[in-house]
């Protein structure tokens, strides 16, 4: 299973200095195939330039200064007017680390817009890059692959495993039999829910004998006065 960062970013990085030239960038990112470069000083992470960066350049409304205009439009005009890597690079940098779990790069990438993050150590220093496609590529596992999982995972975590039967199909996996505990059966499915390749989890048929998410219900009768 892939559940860090580590386990599915591209170690081979194509990276630039910030004095390199618009034309340099390019030529790096079409040679290389890469739609992203992070921007290196001193082994240090301090930027990074993305193809949208280097759209700047073709947007005519970009060349043109407004009075009013504001601080978005203002920093996309410096980077459409740039020549060299630091004037065009998106700083400072999202990164994150190697050991961070992959639903952390996931969010990350989500909640910023991003499609690319630099993998850095603890000091700041590039490791590798970690990109939408190296988290999506958890989704061409094979069913089989799957399910050795999730059923090694319901080994671990049910007293009785027998008692639940995994079938995955094109990453959906459903799961049927009887638990003790209705939260034991809750955890189960949100812990698959994590793993590599899962689409989701269908429990419609995972019952369980006990409901312990309600208060019982108290048999002492109750007096008045």
């Amino acid at each position: 299973m892939s559940n860090t960062v580590r386990d599915v970013m591209t170690t081979t990085v194509v990276a630039a200095q910030p004095d390199a030239t618009f034309k340099e960038l390019v030529r790096r990112m079409h040679e290389h195939r890469v739609s992203a470069v992070p921007i290196v000083q001193d082994g240090l992470v301090v930027g990074v330039v993305s193809e949208a960066d280097l759209l700047t350049k073709r947007d005519p409304a970009l060349h043109e200064w407004h009075l009013l205009e504001g601080p978005h439009r203002r920093a996309e005009r410096r980077k459409a007017m740039g020549r060299l890597a630091k004037e065009f690079m998106t700083a400072p940098a999202v990164t994150i680390g190697p050991d961070a779990p992959v639903s952390d790069a996931a969010h990350l990438l989500r909640e910023k817009g991003l499609k690319h993050l630099p993998v850095v150590d603890a000091g700041g220093r590039i490791m590798g890059m970690i990109s939408r496609v190296d988290l999506l590529a958890a989704f061409l596992r094979g069913d089989d692959a799957i399910a050795d999982d999730v059923s090694a995972d319901v080994s671990r975590r049910v007293p009785d495993p027998e008692r639940v039967r995994v079938d995955v199909r094109e990453g959906v996996v459903r799961l049927e039999g009887i638990l003790d505990l209705r939260t034991e059966a809750q955890h189960l499915i949100e812990r698959l829910r994590s793993l590599d390749g899962v689409v989701a989890v269908d429990a419609e048929r995972l019952d369980w004998e006990v409901d312990d998410t309600v208060e019982p219900v108290s048999t002492v009768p109750w007096v008045g006065f």
